[in-house]
């Protein structure tokens, strides 16, 4: 992953923006193209190196009919994903994904005897800060000139750890998270949360790239359909940005959403995960 990467993603997120605040207009390519100042032969370029699709896909992809159908098609994978969460593991790619949760003594501890180390690397969707342990990698989140910001919630997670900065590992994880050509591996994640939202990021773990899931879908799969709320709340608590794929639940109306770290990062995301899952030939 190279800073190029970065300034295609920008790029992405200036035109999903201009998209959001002018949908009722339903712009033209050329209108997108002029409004992130660059001609429409450049914007098929960048969306082509970005995610290997054209700007008419990419707007495909976009549009509130397109979400609906995803999520009519996911209604029946999610029980089984919510079960296997339970248990199973999840799979990006080549890779396998494992967790396990922090205990409530742990998480007293503040991560006392513990050794964090943490980093910024260049992703799919623009700078990245992780923070992982021996035991896996504990956090995950997108930056929009939030650095400081983003630094003190990692480290208010755990105030008595020890800790490192480590821009090499940053990178070799971000790599692996997001390589440029998939490979074998494994990634351990190790989440802090009550036991309900264990469960919620679990069981969306096992969900499909490139489906959608609503609220009430979710709260229905885990046996307690009243509580959207609490599912809401799970999903929002998420600091494990794209692993755990809380980006894959957005409203029943197919309109995207609220995002943890913002609503054109959410789009961008539904957008490359789509492309990338169904391979289609580009048009």
């Amino acid at each position: 992953m190279s800073d190029r990467s970065v300034q295609q993603y920008k790029t992405v997120a200036a035109a999903i923006r201009y998209l959001r605040q002018h949908s009722r207009n339903q712009p033209e390519l050329a209108e997108v193209a002029a409004a992130v100042h660059l001609s429409e032969y450049h914007l098929q370029r960048v969306f082509s190196a970005w995610a290997g699709i054209s700007p008419k896909r990419f707007l495909q992809y976009l549009t509130k009919e397109h979400a609906l159908n995803a999520l009519k098609a996911s209604t029946d994978s999610l029980t089984a994903a919510y079960d296997a969460g339970l248990s199973g593991s999840g799979r990006l790619h080549d890779l396998m994904i494992s967790c396990e949760a922090m205990t409530p003594g742990e998480i007293r501890a503040g991560g006392e005897g513990v050794e964090l180390h943490y980093g910024v690397a260049p992703s799919p969707f623009g700078l990245a800060l992780a923070g992982w342990t021996r035991r896996g990698l504990c956090y995950l989140a997108f930056l929009d000139d939030d650095l400081s910001e983003r630094h003190a919630e990692l480290l208010s997670q755990w105030p008595n750890a020890t800790i490192v900065a480590d821009e090499q590992g940053a990178s070799a994880l971000l790599e692996q998270i997001f390589p440029a050509l998939p490979q074998p591996g494994k990634l351990h994640l190790l989440l802090r949360g009550t036991n309900f939202q264990i469960k919620v990021w679990q069981a969306l773990l096992n969900t499909r790239p490139g489906q959608f899931y609503s609220y009430s879908q979710l709260a229905a799969a885990t046996g307690s359909p009243k509580a959207q709320r609490a599912i809401g709340s799970a999903v929002a608590a998420n600091s494990v940005g794209y692993l755990i794929p809380c980006h894959r639940v957005i409203r029943e109306s197919g309109e995207s959403g609220n995002y943890r770290w913002g609503p054109e990062r959410k789009q961008a995301i539904h957008t490359w995960e789509y492309a990338h899952a169904t391979q289609q030939p580009d048009t």
